[in-house]
């Protein structure tokens, strides 16, 4: 048993309670009886309108479950109407401007790419805060961007082939992103700057600038001998590193050792859906790793290569502008934190009543009070430079809801004595309600919106269960094809600019998410950039540098400059569910082969988190290839299975015995897991795997599930799992 404290009303857990008085609140200038009172009333107030609007999101799900059993055919301004009926669908706000203040360079005026980590995992979260700049050469070297053919393998050892198709890969990107007045960066053997210019001398010995010189920014060493020159192009920085007499400088006539690019200017640290955390250790464990970033001393040590390696936070970089001055730019990816929704509620801590209390108010107020470490300017490292605390917001329903975040921040800062709209609010634009009246909810958060961001797969997801009751979705990949996704996507976009969220705000666009896939990710990523997107999410650090390109061959703001002018995406297109007309026309193989996939993936991702804990990791697919998956994956997936199931499209015996043959499939991808506990060794094992038992109940249970929210289930799962080991 767990020993806990009476704190105010509140039955606190010891190891909660110690956290907050020990690491927590020292610094900060409040006093823990301020800040359990303060927190209290908060409990005490708004657990009441959170129950609230949870049962608003069950009745209109039952008002939609019944219109759908009445009318089976589909009529879109009938139904149209009827959402409005029933408060669903909202009035549309007459044009409004956005007001935030105080926003961050990173997330208003520079468009690059963004990094999604798992702040439960200090390397992870550390890798990502360093990833604001990245080698260009490792990044191509170490992908599929470069093929090996011709000798250009990677190997064991530095293999100058394909070095050599590296630096002719980087310099075809300096002469887009860089062009000199005359001539190619290929042809390059010197660079010095001369006279506030920087001089390129070209294999003829000839000598030409910049063609636009002011991309010059400044440099490290001498002037006319540097060893770092900074540029940059599209609001983004590039470093040419120069070393002849490193390996790779002594390769290269310019002695260029490293084209070094600005890569993931923002990375949210994520305390939700990539995050496994069912009690007060889990939180905790959460929350310290970010105390560590706010603070900047978080650290961490593991073995690689045999070797004890040791991660901190990066410095920030310093240069000598042309006029003399120093420059200083952060070495470190602007923090956003990710809470969870409206949802959840947590043991760590029970209110007066008994209940546990809502994770979402808890993670306002601990994530909130662990950035003041930050705000206060007391340590090495800063992460916000415009005095905000930055929480993205995920899975709520409509308007009411992100008024009531709204209302949630605005009682936190009261607590924490910080001044109005301080906490700023990023828009996840992943649940239908949320979609539809996207207008309206960026009006109830105008002051603290600094984001909005779309996410395909929880959208999906959403969508699936919504429209549970209108019939059989179509097969995943068909869903993707179908007019709402487009509708869905550009209407982000469209409702964005028109409420004054460019140069202000992020627009953002989701995940890639096959890391070892970085050729297809250069090929198909573009289009989001292109879209009208400042920022779009990558899955490492390595694609964040390589997603950057795009930014410089694109113009983020001149395109939403030129999307301003489009007439907003179709709302009936964004309220057609993805149905298929005629069922009967799947044959028996594809269905097998869409419930093999989706049973596959379930349980590739259900044994990590129930087992081991793990929220998100490289999961490899049913054609073993591997995809970075969080519950968003899980959520589309188990809502499929469901609806199929329930629209007798499978039977229970055919989820079975798929479940029981990708069980093996599952054992044998992680065959090398030492700590990787086998579901299908046997029959009765399956049976006895508290994994392979939670990944049956999100497919057979799923229809009753909220929202199809795969938490309610793998958090109960979870603890046991817990009480086991």
């Amino acid at each position: 048993m767990t020993s806990t404290l009476s704190l105010h009303g509140l039955t606190v857990e010891q190891s909660l309670a110690d956290f907050v008085e020990q690491q927590l609140l020292p610094g900060t200038g409040i006093a823990s009886g301020h800040f359990w009172q303060g927190f209290a009333n908060i409990i005490n107030e708004l657990t009441p309108i959170n129950n609230a609007l949870l049962n608003k999101r069950q009745q209109l799900q039952q008002k939609i479950d019944q219109y759908h059993q009445q009318y089976t055919q589909w009529d879109a301004e009938r139904y149209h109407a009827f959402l409005t009926e029933i408060g669903y669908l909202v009035e549309e706000p007459e044009d409004f401007t956005i007001e935030t203040e105080n926003v961050e360079p990173e997330i208003a005026t520079i468009a690059g790419p963004q990094l999604v980590v798992p702040v439960s995992n200090a390397r992870f979260a550390l890798n990502a805060a360093n990833a604001r700049w990245g080698s260009l050469y490792d990044a191509l070297y170490g992908t599929d961007v470069l093929s090996e053919q011709d000798g250009a393998e990677k190997g064991v050892q530095y293999n100058p082939v394909r070095g050599f198709k590296v630096m002719a890969y980087a310099r075809q990107f300096l002469d887009k992103a860089l062009p000199l007045a005359n001539g190619s960066h290929i042809e390059s053997t010197n660079y010095s700057i001369v006279a506030n210019q920087l001089l390129i001398t070209l294999r003829d010995s000839s000598q030409v600038c910049l063609a636009n010189p002011e991309q010059l920014v400044g440099y490290q060493g001498e002037a006319q001998n540097p060893t770092v020159i900074l540029l940059k192009n599209n609001g983004l920085h590039i470093e040419l590193q120069i070393d002849h007499h490193h390996p790779i400088g002594q390769a290269d006539k310019a002695g260029l050792k490293d084209v070094v690019l600005e890569s993931a200017l923002t990375t949210i640290m994520d305390c939700e859906d990539s995050v496994a955390a069912v009690d007060a250790d889990d939180k905790v464990a959460v929350y310290q790793n970010w105390l560590g970033l706010m603070q900047g001393n978080l650290v961490e040590q593991f073995s690689k290569h045999g070797k004890t390696v040791e991660r901190r936070l990066a410095k920030d970089r310093s240069y000598q502008t042309l006029n003399g001055q120093t420059l200083t730019l952060k070495g470190r990816s602007m923090m956003f934190v990710r809470n969870v929704g409206h949802l959840m509620t947590n043991p760590a801590i029970q209110d007066r009543e008994g209940n546990d209390v809502f994770e979402g108010i808890m993670d306002a107020m601990f994530t909130a009070t662990a950035a003041l470490h930050d705000l206060r300017g007391k340590h090495t490292f800063k992460n916000s430079t415009a005095q905000s605390i930055n929480i993205v917001k995920p899975k709520m329903h409509g308007p009411e809801e992100v008024a009531f975040t709204d209302t949630l921040f605005a009682r936190v800062e009261q607590v924490l004595g910080l001044a109005e709209n301080t906490i700023k609010m990023g828009i996840m634009d992943e649940e239908r309600r949320t979609s539809v009246n996207l207008k309206a909810c960026i009006l109830a958060a105008k002051k603290r919106v600094v984001f909005i961001n779309t996410g395909f797969l929880d959208r999906t997801g959403d969508e699936i269960h919504t429209s549970m009751q209108a019939g059989v979705v179509l097969p995943k990949a068909a869903i993707k094809q179908q007019a709402w996704i487009s509708a869905y996507e550009d209407r982000n976009v469209d409702i964005g600019l028109a409420v004054g969220l460019s140069g202000r705000a992020q627009i953002g666009k989701g995940m890639w998410p096959m890391p070892d896939k970085m050729a297809m990710m250069m090929e198909q990523k573009s289009a989001h950039p292109k879209s009208g997107a400042n920022t779009a999410w990558v899955p490492s650090p390595t694609a964040a540098t390589l997603h950057a390109m795009h930014y410089h061959d694109i113009d983020v703001f001149a395109c939403q400059k030129r999307l301003m002018t489009r007439s907003t995406a179709s709302l009936t297109d964004l309220l057609t569910p993805p149905l298929m007309t005629d069922p009967t026309t799947l044959s028996k193989e594809d269905i097998q082969v869409e419930l093999d996939n989706n049973a596959q993936g379930i349980l590739g991702y259900v044994v990590r988190w129930i087992d081991q804990g793990v929220g998100c990791s490289k999961v490899p697919d049913i054609n073993h290839i591997g995809l970075m998956e969080d519950r968003a994956t899980l959520r589309i997936s188990s809502q499929h299975m469901a609806n199929w199931l329930h629209h007798g499209v499978c039977t229970e015996q055919q989820v079975h015995s798929t479940m029981a043959r990708m069980a093996k499939v599952v054992d044998g991808q992680n065959d090398g897991d030492a700590n990787y506990t086998n579901m299908a060794d046997s029959a009765q094992s399956l049976q006895q795997s508290v994994a392979y038992q939670a990944a049956l109940a999100l497919i057979f249970e799923g229809v009753q599930q909220p929202s199809g929210y795969t938490e309610p289930l793998l958090h109960s799962y979870r603890i046991k799992k817990k009480l086991t080991q």
